[in-house]
């Protein structure tokens, strides 16, 4: 093989089926859910073999950019990173992604990931990506059968067709998700589940999207075709994207192509889409329960607990998930894996803030948690990276007042720059213009105390902005 594959990450989704850990401003696939590393990190690992796999190329939601940029600094990998302007499901983005790999290589084989899957073996994932690189170049659009554990019937199925070379054959055809009855079935006739990651010939994808929706693979390819640059991120044409129509991948070219090939594997894989799944994937006590965080169990049998901080301590349950956040709380049973959807649209009316941010909002520059909020006041812990700085902005309603509990803090008010050093203060007046920076090499920490009569995030008059938000 002469050809190295382009990895297309895909993490702009925002699902809600692991809340309260994933919300819209920080969903699953950037959480640390096993172990040390994101789901996303752990995808750009798996092709991070210079010999089989090309540079990436990660396809993102415009609001988490910083946040791709930051775990690909985290892990030592670099990407181009695609920005979409607004949410179009995986087709578009799919076909976005495609078009830019052809730009860079009309002959570019393509293999799209989404950054939230779990891959228990990855060399067995490799292998299945050696073996259907070829396949890939020759204009089959090659999907990846996961071999079935059990009866699932959160999955869609693939039935396998005939053999086209070594283990990739066609597909016969695709099925959606089963009953348990069905699903039995599907398992005893040899069907596979469809992992929903894919690899093609970047034109080959595109050829096959014009058969079926041509504005939509016009759309994407004019949003390729000109697209911006901003702070090293490729912006995808706004007004083009946009007339994209929003549908998956497998709707949109999977189901009606007949190009469509299948390889069977077995690498320990899971979408993670529910808190069973995330049980099922944790190592349990002699009890079946499992903890990240600080958990006691007494007579609790097949349990989940998920905390930050808070101890949580089960007696007497069994499949029982709690997830236990600085602001919310979710308990829920191990089986019902659809109605935590449910409950999360209803948050969304009663208490929108908590399915959309936690209490650690993260920033380009690092990060703020609310500490305390009441009525004229609120306190706030800082950090800022290494070299970050804020924008140089003002407030009309609030005055502040940071204290740096460690490191060295460069501030400006008004007129006067000065350093501030830990257990060390300084005060920001109403309607001062000031500006907050590291310039030091560790994570600048500090306590801020907001006063004042409005003191919401939106009384921000930023004057100058190195993110240009």
């Amino acid at each position: 093989m002469t050809k190295r594959i382009v990895p297309l990450i895909m993490c702009g989704g925002a699902g809600t089926r692991l809340w309260p850990a994933s919300r819209e401003n920080r969903p699953k696939q950037f959480l640390s859910l096993f172990g040390n590393r994101s789901t996303f990190q752990d995808t750009l690992v798996r092709v991070s073999d210079d010999a089989l796999f090309d540079r990436p190329v990660v396809i993102t939601n415009a609001a988490y950019r910083f946040m791709v940029r930051e775990q690909l600094a985290e892990i030592e990998r670099d990407a181009d990173i695609l920005l979409e302007p607004c949410r179009r499901d995986s087709g578009p983005a799919i076909a976005a992604g495609a078009a830019f790999a052809a730009v860079r290589d009309p002959q570019a084989v393509v293999l799209a990931l989404a950054a939230d899957h779990v891959v228990g073996d990855e060399a067995a994932f490799v292998e299945a990506c050696r073996q259907a690189v070829e396949v890939a170049a020759s204009g089959r659009i090659v999907t990846f059968g996961i071999k079935p554990e059990r009866a699932a019937t959160e999955y869609g199925y693939i039935q396998v067709g005939d053999r086209i070379a070594g283990d990739v054959s066609s597909v016969a055809k695709f099925v959606e998700k089963p009953d348990e009855a069905t699903a039995a079935i599907y398992v005893r006739d040899g069907f596979l589940w469809n992992s929903g990651n894919f690899m093609f010939g970047a034109q080959a994808l595109l050829d096959e999207y014009e058969k079926t929706d041509v504005a939509s693979a016009a759309a994407a390819r004019e949003a390729v075709a000109e697209a911006g640059n901003d702070l090293g991120f490729v912006t995808l044409q706004e007004d083009a994207f946009a007339r994209a129509t929003p549908m998956s991948i497998d709707y949109a070219v999977m189901e009606k192509t007949s190009r469509a090939a299948v390889i069977p594997v077995s690498c320990g894989w899971s979408d993670v889409g529910s808190w069973r799944a995330v049980w099922e994937l944790s190592p349990k006590d002699e009890d079946g329960n499992a903890a990240q965080g600080t958990a006691v169990f007494e007579g609790a049998r097949n349990c989940n607990v998920s905390s930050d901080k808070t101890l949580v301590a089960l007696e007497g349950v069994d499949d029982v998930v709690v997830v236990a956040t600085q602001d919310a709380v979710l308990v829920s049973r191990q089986k019902d894996q659809s109605a935590l959807k449910r409950l999360v649209a209803k948050l969304k009316k009663v208490s929108p803030e908590v399915t959309e941010d936690h209490l650690k909002v993260h920033r380009p520059w690092g990060s703020y948690q609310s500490l305390d909020t009441g009525e004229r006041h609120q306190v706030k812990r800082i950090i800022v990276k290494a070299g970050g700085r804020l924008s140089l902005q003002k407030h009309h309603h609030r005055s502040e007042h940071w204290i740096v509990v460690r490191g060295a803090a460069r501030v400006t008010v008004d007129d006067l720059e000065k350093i501030v050093h830990e257990n060390e203060s300084v005060y920001i007046p109403i309607g001062a213009t000031h500006r907050l920076e590291n310039p030091g090499k560790i994570p600048l920490e500090l306590i801020e105390v907001q006063t004042g009569s409005y003191l919401g995030e939106d009384d921000i008059i930023r004057i100058e902005d190195d993110y240009r938000r």
